[in-house]
């Protein structure tokens, strides 16, 4: 079994340029399935759910080609409109294929995603909305039989909670679609704008509203086009987390600030030295951080849910008591458990967590429930003293580009092993 020894207790500094966006990657790669011919996209990143996304892409009948950070997709012989369950279990993200291949070719068999167990992540909003958009779906034991027996056609449609995973999916459905579709209440996150960015670089009708609608005009077709996914956020926070935790000094690159600025409230209100110009954050410690105040997850623009795991690491560390509270999912305080063996003191009561802050953590055998609980521990074992030992690695795998080596490269003591 792989897992990562983290030999802590150094200030983590230097510069690093953060990886392309996971969450921004996987619809673009799925909505490559509405172009009837190649796509470029750059800085994809190295990620096993990336990897799961280019075999639903081969299993559909795409060409898929990477070089270096670069996937070239050519659609056009496509020929199924079903994906295996192993192939639909390996992420949760797979249920945006569910829009882009009803839109590519009219129907879609297919079962619930996989991936992390954060929650409940009802797919209902997905289904119903498509229903709106004249998709007829079945359940089948297990395995929802969808078409569109009249084609996909435009609709309004108000989402009662703002979710991103629906959002795209209707926007991929109905990309290629008959009539006007208007999205109320839509996700805000910047990986809807990347969708958006993409889509209508392929010849796509989409305006995005800055009241929460998306407006998707219907076209015949789609072509080919070249596009670059947006830098990952929640990766960033994670070194900025890591910096802050550790006292150290941290220059990240081929960032977008503006899509940060709850994360580097928190820290820089707990007292971090932060500086954000250009595509660029530097984040420097200035002794230990005091509580860190207004952490509650929200959509966007809110403070990112995906971001609070390795925040609550860094806040383990300061003075006084910091309060997180989740209010996207119920069950994102995983990595909780694996904090308090390192010495942390964290109470949960429902989706509340009281954090009080101790003066250091320790090393400890711990394992990742889910990816940002996984970036959580690693975080907290770059602080603690003595070594951290991290098992169920392939949790951290799914979002982050070569974990090992990127904090390596900022002076952690970090290795990858073997049993």
């Amino acid at each position: 079994m792989e897992h990562f020894i983290i030999n802590g207790g150094k200030a983590l500094s230097g510069k690093i340029r953060v990886q392309g966006s996971k969450n921004g990657a996987l619809p673009v790669l799925a909505a490559a399935v509405l172009v009837k011919g190649q796509c470029i996209i750059h800085n994809c990143p190295y990620l096993t759910d990336v990897d799961a996304a280019v075999e639903i892409l081969k299993y559909l009948g795409c060409t898929v080609k990477r070089e270096s950070s670069t996937l070239t997709i050519d659609s056009g012989t496509i020929n199924r409109y079903d994906i295996p369950e192993v192939l639909m279990r390996e992420m949760r993200s797979s249920i945006v294929f569910m829009g882009s291949v009803l839109g590519r070719t009219g129907k879609a068999r297919m079962c619930a995603p996989g991936g992390c167990e954060i929650g409940l992540r009802p797919i209902d909003l997905h289904l119903s909305s498509l229903e709106t958009l004249g998709v007829c779906i079945t359940n089948r034991m297990g395995v929802l039989e969808c078409e569109a027996p009249n084609g996909i056609i435009g609709a309004e449609i108000t989402l009662s909670f703002p979710s991103v995973g629906a959002t795209e999916n209707i926007m991929l459905a109905s990309a290629v679609s008959k009539g006007t579709t208007t999205v109320t209440n839509a996700a805000r996150e910047p990986e809807i704008d990347c969708l958006a960015d993409f889509l209508n670089s392929c010849g796509a009708d989409i305006h995005i509203c800055g009241d929460g609608r998306v407006v998707i005009n219907g076209v015949s077709s789609l072509h080919g086009t070249e596009h670059t996914v947006l830098p990952d956020r929640i990766a960033a926070a994670t070194f900025v987390s890591a910096a802050a935790a550790t006292n150290g000094d941290i220059l990240l690159q081929s960032v977008r600030p503006e899509h940060l600025k709850t994360v580097l409230s928190v820290f820089s209100d707990a007292g971090s030295e932060i500086e954000a110009y250009g595509d660029t954050i530097r984040i420097k410690g200035r002794g230990r951080l005091r509580m860190l105040r207004g952490v509650r997850t929200m959509p966007y623009p809110g403070f990112p849910t995906d971001a609070q795991a390795p925040v609550m690491a860094a806040a383990c560390l300061a003075d006084g008591t910091s309060i997180i509270v989740e209010n996207i999912f119920e069950s994102r305080f995983k990595h909780a458990p694996g904090l308090i063996k390192m010495g942390a003191k964290i109470k949960i009561e429902d989706r509340v967590a009281v954090i009080d802050g101790v003066e250091r953590l320790y090393g400890a055998r711990v394992e990742a429930t889910d990816l940002r609980g996984g970036s959580a521990l690693a975080v907290a074992g770059f602080a603690a003293q003595g070594t951290t030992r991290i098992y169920n690695i392939h949790h951290i795998d799914r979002g982050y580009e070569k974990f090992e080596n990127s904090f390596a490269s900022l002076g952690a003591d970090i290795i990858r092993k073997s049993d």
